[in-house]
């Protein structure tokens, strides 16, 4: 062992002294050189050809673990139950080549949907790192807004490109790789919410329409066959287009409702929108009133720029959005009750004037 132990200690490409550098252990299954970048297999690990197999589903190493074999031509990972191809498409010769090929979206897409993807050019990214942009096709002139997702359920993508939602944008195209989904949607000119907050607090008046035209989205989304739950409804995921319309945005983290469920099985959501079910507590999974939730930190964030904990909306509004956020779901409005009661501030606000 003492052999094994010192052998594992220099870099056989390059005789760096792997102990100087930071992180390492000699009891680690493998260790990438940071003076040349070569992978070192630690001795101690038997392998059949020299080779480490990690899951690509949790990264987790699958030469220790029980009964693999590279003969193989796939391996179930023991911690996350992923299936892992065992071919030599799956070989990379250093660790910067595997990273680079894990964030690839373009990774198991068929050459079809590579190329279909190529013909758009890329206007402007929307976000940093670059997996939301704005692209155009050279044919039509069209704009559409590109998605590069990890985390989401493709039915739900599948069924809103076939049954589209008014004041939502259409999915025109889906493409599903290796790595996670491309969605093609349509491009919806306008301004967000929170570009629109950065100015200065709606009026009252503005906040009301907005909230309520989210909320007719909502009674849609909530009354399909089986109830889609949006469950990131924030200023960031609204437009108002020029005309005035209202668009509600982003279905990443949207979820089927399954009334037997009593737990999400993933924590979603943004910090102060997600309702207590999003998060682990409550005594059900999330549901339509998770969303109302959200509009109602939604309508009070509009109209004081602060959280409800942080400062409550001033007027009678304040009561509405009480209810919308009880901590006890079965408390809070339905979409139509929530419509109905913005319905009478609105006429309150009409009779002002």
């Amino acid at each position: 062992m003492g052999d094994d132990r010192l052998e594992f200690e220099y870099c056989t490409n390059c005789d760096a002294n792997l102990t100087l550098q930071k992180g390492y252990s000699n009891e680690l299954p493998y260790w990438i050189c940071k003076g040349c970048g070569e992978m070192l297999i630690n001795p101690k690990i038997a392998t059949e050809s020299g080779i480490i197999w990690r899951c690509d589903g949790c990264g987790a190493l699958l030469n220790i673990q029980d009964g693999f074999t590279e003969e193989n031509e796939e391996w179930v990972c023991s911690e996350c139950g992923y299936k892992n191809p065992i071919t030599e498409s799956e070989l990379y010769l250093s660790e910067d080549e595997y990273l680079g090929e894990k964030s690839n979206p373009y990774r198991g897409l068929s050459d079809d949907d590579v190329l279909a993807l190529s013909l758009y050019s890329v206007e402007q990214d929307i976000d940093e790192n670059g997996r939301v942009a704005l692209v155009r096709d050279p044919e039509t002139g069209r704009l559409f807004v590109r998605k590069f997702l990890a985390f989401y359920d493709k039915t739900i993508y599948e069924y809103l490109k076939d049954h589209p939602v008014r004041h939502m944008p259409g999915i025109i195209a889906l493409y599903e790789g290796s790595n996670g989904l491309i969605v093609m949607e349509e491009y919806m000119e306008g301004v967000t919410v929170a570009e629109m907050l950065e100015e200065e607090c709606l009026p009252e008046k503005e906040a009301v329409d907005i909230a309520r035209s989210v909320c007719r989205i909502l009674e849609v989304l909530h009354n399909l066959p089986t109830p889609i739950i949006h469950r990131d409804v924030k200023p960031s995921n609204i437009i108002v287009k020029p005309d005035g319309e209202v668009v509600l945005l982003d279905m990443n983290v949207a979820k089927w409702y399954d009334a037997d469920k009593t737990d999400d099985t993933a924590y979603m959501g943004t910090q102060h929108y997600a309702a207590p079910e999003q998060l682990g507590f409550g005594f059900k999974a999330s549901y339509a009133k998770t969303d109302i939730y959200a509009v109602g930190v939604l309508l009070n964030v509009m109209l004081t720029g602060r959280f409800p904990k942080e400062q409550r909306a001033p007027g009678k509004i304040w009561d509405i959005i009480e209810r919308c956020i009880q901590l006890n779901a079965e408390e809070r409005y339905t979409a139509a009750e929530l419509i109905n009661e913005l319905d009478k501030v609105s006429g309150e606000n009409d009779g002002d004037q």
